[in-house]
């Protein structure tokens, strides 16, 4: 199982962080021990003084395929939820400024939350997806699936290209505006549309 992510997919998010806006999918994965499930707690890690949620919408691969075609992309999912990507944005910010890779700012253990799966039926696929992510009770980031630069279909055509994709493996699609720091104590909830799909307590 590969968790695939994709920066800077909403044009406000890479000018909030003062990032060049790409011109074709920026790609970085996360290992298979980043994942977080089943409403389990994140835990602050040591290492960080500064980790960021970036609430993101994510879906499922249902079936193998390489250089997949766009026109066959929609066939390739079937499954959708909320999710965040955890950032050790301290970090981050020094191996940038460094030129350095950034494993250890994005794909730390449990870094990846994984929300409840819904089916994403061909209905949704053609519509627009509303999602937010609540800190204490309050909504810090609102997207809506139009907004990313590049779509999901884009995403599973490009990524095919260079990895071959397996069923089992999950793709989170980028964040909107609105990511921020945690504290121990804070308690994320994750929705599409008005399904609280995700739940996740800082310790």
């Amino acid at each position: 199982m590969k968790i695939f992510c994709i920066g800077r997919n909403y044009i406000d998010h890479a000018k909030e962080l003062n990032n060049p806006v790409p011109k074709q999918p920026m790609i970085f994965m996360k290992p298979p021990t980043a994942m977080l499930r089943d409403g389990k707690p994140f835990y602050y890690p040591d290492f960080s003084k500064e980790v960021h949620y970036e609430g993101e919408l994510v879906v499922k691969i249902a079936k193998n395929g390489k250089n997949i075609g766009l026109e066959f992309a929609k066939s390739y999912y079937n499954e959708l939820t909320i999710g965040i990507d955890f950032t050790a944005r301290d970090i981050q910010r020094r191996l940038k400024e460094k030129g350095h890779p950034w494993e250890i700012a994005k794909g730390f253990d449990f870094s990846a939350v994984i929300g409840k799966w819904i089916d994403f039926t061909d209905a949704m696929k053609s519509s627009d997806i509303d999602f937010s992510l609540e800190k204490n009770g309050d909504i810090v980031q609102k997207g809506n699936s139009k907004d990313m630069i590049f779509l999901i279909d884009d995403i599973i055509v490009y990524i095919s290209k260079y990895f071959k994709l397996q069923i089992g493996d999950v793709i989170f699609t980028g964040t909107p505006a609105g990511v921020g720091e945690i504290k121990v104590g804070d308690v994320l909830n994750g929705f599409i549309g008005e399904d609280n799909l995700m739940h996740c307590e800082i310790r």
